[in-house]
């Protein structure tokens, strides 16, 4: 009988060291979108740093398509050992209402969600618009006359834009691009009158003079635009929508074992601490957050709140967030 307590307790503290030591192997790390986008910069910037603290490789991969679902799908389908690791953005949190899957981030555990991108509203150089109440007055006396670059369903363009529905009349006609470079393009080339952009994209253009921020969607001053106002100078109710903006994270199976996920988030933790990554991440127009666990879940549902209910009211969605459990913000 002694044997058999013994066997038990040697097995179980074996079972326990063999936990501790996590990881004893590679780690597999799948990237939601192409090689050289946002996304596939920020986290291969967490993963180089994350490494040196895991004593172990994470080795990435690119697996695009299905605005991220494809590598979402496959991240879920391997085992929940806490050796795959999904690099994403926010696109999960609205799959559903756009009626792209019924899935989002709820199998998973975050990691790390390190920051999120600012946004702004951006007119040429030469545009006689100069404050967001200029823009939008021009809009409403002419219902479909100024022209928006737009990049469909869901993204930054279309979300913003519905927020400034919120306060009134606010109808420009959308000329579809795909993605904000082109769109930037055409608006310094007149083919639009202004458009929304992420900092990351627009900063470069308005450091050089070709392009002026009219507004950035945060409740307070960015230091890196020095002279542009926040939107809720101009429309202080805004407030209860923000921060908002695209995000970062590596998110790993909620049901990986305790000893993996906290392995990974003090590893994760140490990388988004660094001053070099703050530099890279502010240097790239966003904003950092250095979440994780509980509170980066708490920040996801008001994200998923706030998006999923603009995007209903607006006309985006094809579902209703009701229909999903999604919360009002």
């Amino acid at each position: 009988m002694k044997r058999l307590i013994y066997g038990a307790a040697l097995a179980l503290g074996l079972a326990g060291a063999a936990a501790a030591e996590y990881p004893e192997r590679e780690i597999q790390g799948v990237i939601q979108w192409g090689a050289g986008g946002a996304t596939d910069t920020v986290s291969r910037a967490m993963q180089a740093r994350a490494e040196e603290t895991l004593g172990e490789r994470i080795v990435m991969t690119n697996r695009t398509g299905g605005t991220g679902l494809l590598a979402t799908r496959f991240v879920m389908s391997r085992p929940d050992d806490g050796y795959t690791l999904l690099f994403g953005s926010d696109s999960p949190l609205s799959y559903q209402v756009l009626g792209l899957a019924d899935l989002d981030y709820s199998d998973f555990y975050p990691v790390a969600i390190p920051g999120q991108a600012l946004v702004v509203v951006m007119v040429p150089a030469d545009s006689p618009y100069q404050t967001l109440e200029d823009l939008v007055a021009a809009v409403r006396e002419q219902p479909g006359a100024l022209k928006m670059a737009g990049y469909g369903p869901g993204t930054n363009a279309d979300v913003i834009s519905t927020m400034l529905k919120t306060q009134g009349e606010f109808e420009p006609t959308v000329v579809p691009f795909d993605g904000e470079g082109p769109g930037i393009t055409a608006m310094l080339g007149g083919a639009v009158d202004f458009l929304v952009s992420g900092l990351s994209s627009a900063g470069p253009i308005i450091q050089s003079g070709r392009a002026r921020a009219l507004t950035v969607f945060s409740d307070k001053p960015v230091d890196s635009l020095e002279g542009v106002p926040p939107v809720t100078e101009t429309y202080p109710e805004l407030a209860k929508y923000l921060p908002w903006g695209s995000f970062y994270g590596a998110f790993v199976s909620k049901d990986a074992p305790q000893e993996a996920k906290d392995a990974l988030v003090a590893a994760f933790q140490v990388a988004m601490d660094d001053p070099e990554f703050e530099k890279m991440m502010v240097g790239r127009g966003h904003e950092m957050l250095r979440l994780s666990g509980d509170e980066a879940e708490a920040y996801m549902k008001r994200w998923q709140s706030v998006t999923s209910w603009l995007l209903y009211e607006g006309g985006s969605a094809k579902a209703s967030p009701e229909e999903f459990g999604i919360p009002k913000p």
